[in-house]
């Protein structure tokens, strides 16, 4: 699935807290946010698309998804915090190339022919990694552990990104054809920017086979890669990125530009992103897949990055100067995201506070990012009660319905969005900060479910408020209009 990943470490944030977040940019998917309790997770599941099926264990731990509401291609479940607080988000589609795919092919579901054959199942895939892992492990570093055995076990039918978080580390994990992956700790001081392209750009193989503390890897990916003459690197430093990634004309369209945007918020003086002399141009190859950003990074910058549409610069869709260059690259805000979330792990939050999930529904570039707790039984209507039907009762139609007026009218409307976002990001705020005053004060775990049902009933009613404002903008531009001066 399309998608574009951001990776925070904790002392590249301005609060000490490890941020994963991602876009989950399918074809307009309908998205909810649910709490999944212990006795609801399945003990055997069967995967919709490549129906693999998979054993689970006894004691899964409660957890949070954003599931797909139609569930004919399976639950999808996209992003979650678990009960030990750690993060998980699944997956980033990745690129590959023909050596790579050839050499270990991936398992892709075959259906028998005739009566006589049976159906061979396929491999594991963004579909079912948040279900068969989240609920399982401890540490980043056990899901990575976790979801590597069932790679090698199951294999996997399309290449991905997959990113845990606990409130000291990030890992990043990149599966390589149909069973072999490879996995970093990111860096602390770092922000990773991963825009649908096979992203790590250097990788230890003595500590990955020696003592594991930044680098894992298959157990026989020297082997793999020698075996297929698959390495590419002329200098001596191995780049992953050129051994198992892509260099298509294709990317400097759809990838590499995202990266480049990204890459010019974090370091904007430290390296040329404009003019002849850049260092780095929308359609290089050689972008920095992490970046020690010029300043700490709070959840509005991720958010900031996460709704570009390149603004200021001429590739921006909505300008309205004719630069000949409008629209020319894909932008990172796109119109079919179903969901954004961004999972923070707080170091210096009690227990059961350490987790905050921010939310977001629909394109990003008109959406209000929305925080809440995800250590709760259940979560508010507003956010979980989603059907196919259009509704303003739930945050994501409503998201949705704001970011289709406002794109057809952007520069009337995007004064209102831009106060929208200010205001449900503000109150937000404030609202977390009195319910973590309180928790810390009292410990009652009635207050999570209390300050959740605050959260929504605010983010409804800026959300409404902004439909209106829209909706009217919109009735008054229609092209039938007409107005009569009656003498």
């Amino acid at each position: 699935m399309s998608c574009t990943t951001v990776l925070v470490g904790r002392l590249a944030s301005n609060d000490r807290s490890t941020m994963i977040a991602r876009t989950d940019d399918g074809h307009f998917d309908v998205k909810k946010l649910i709490v999944m309790e212990p006795k609801d997770q399945p003990r055997r599941y069967k995967s919709v698309i490549s129906h693999a099926e998979v054993a689970l264990p006894e004691e899964p731990m409660r957890y949070t998804a954003c599931p797909s509401v139609d569930t004919q291609h399976g639950v999808w479940a996209a992003t979650g915090i678990n009960a030990a607080n750690v993060g998980m988000t699944a997956t980033e589609t990745i690129t590959s190339n023909p050596r790579v795919l050839a050499a270990d092919p991936l398992v892709v579901y075959q259906k028998a022919k005739n009566r006589r054959e049976k159906d061979v199942p396929g491999g594991l895939g963004e579909e079912d990694f948040v279900v068969l892992v989240l609920p399982y492990i401890h540490t980043a570093r056990e899901g990575v552990e976790r979801l590597a055995s069932l790679l090698e076990q199951y294999g996997t039918y399309e290449s991905n990104g997959i990113a845990f978080n606990d409130e000291n580390e990030i890992w990043w994990m990149e599966t390589i054809g149909g069973h072999h992956w490879i996995a970093r700790r990111v860096p602390d001081e770092v922000c990773v920017i991963n825009p649908n392209q096979f992203g790590m750009d250097g990788f230890d193989f003595d500590d990955a086979f020696g003592k594991q503390e930044e680098n894992m890897c298959s157990k026989d990916l020297r082997e793999f890669i020698a075996e297929n003459h698959l390495d590419l690197n002329q200098d001596g430093v191995f780049n992953p990125r050129a051994v198992f990634g892509s260099r298509r004309d294709m990317d400097h369209i759809y990838n590499t530009p995202r990266a480049w945007f990204m890459g010019r918020y974090l370091a904007p003086t430290r390296y040329r992103w404009d003019g002849e002399k850049a260092d780095f141009t929308p359609e290089s190859d050689n972008i920095p897949w992490s970046l020690v950003p010029e300043r700490r990074l709070a959840v509005e910058d991720v958010k900031y990055m996460l709704s570009s549409h390149y603004q200021g610069t001429p590739y921006n869709p909505y300008t309205n100067q004719n630069t000949g260059k409008r629209g020319m690259y894909r932008s990172i805000g796109i119109n079919r995201t179903g969901v954004t979330s961004v999972c923070q792990i707080r170091s210096d939050a009690p227990e059961k506070l350490k987790g905050l999930e921010w939310i977001c529904f629909g394109s990003t570039t008109f959406a209000a990012l929305l925080p809440v707790y995800p250590c709760v039984p259940k979560m508010p209507r507003y956010l979980s009660d989603v059907k196919l039907d259009v509704s303003t009762e739930n945050f994501y139609w409503a998201s949705r319905l704001i970011g289709a007026l406002a794109d057809a009218n952007y520069a009337a409307c995007i004064q209102n969005i831009e106060r929208y976002q200010l205001a449900v990001m503000t109150r937000g705020r404030q609202i977390v900060a009195e319910y973590d005053r309180r928790y810390a004060e009292s410990g009652r775990d009635s207050l999570l479910i209390e300050a959740n049902e605050k959260l929504c009933q605010m983010a409804k009613e800026e959300s409404t408020n902004t439909l209106s404002k829209v909706l009217l903008t919109a009735s008054e531009r229609m092209k039938n209009g007409y107005n009569l001066a009656d003498n």
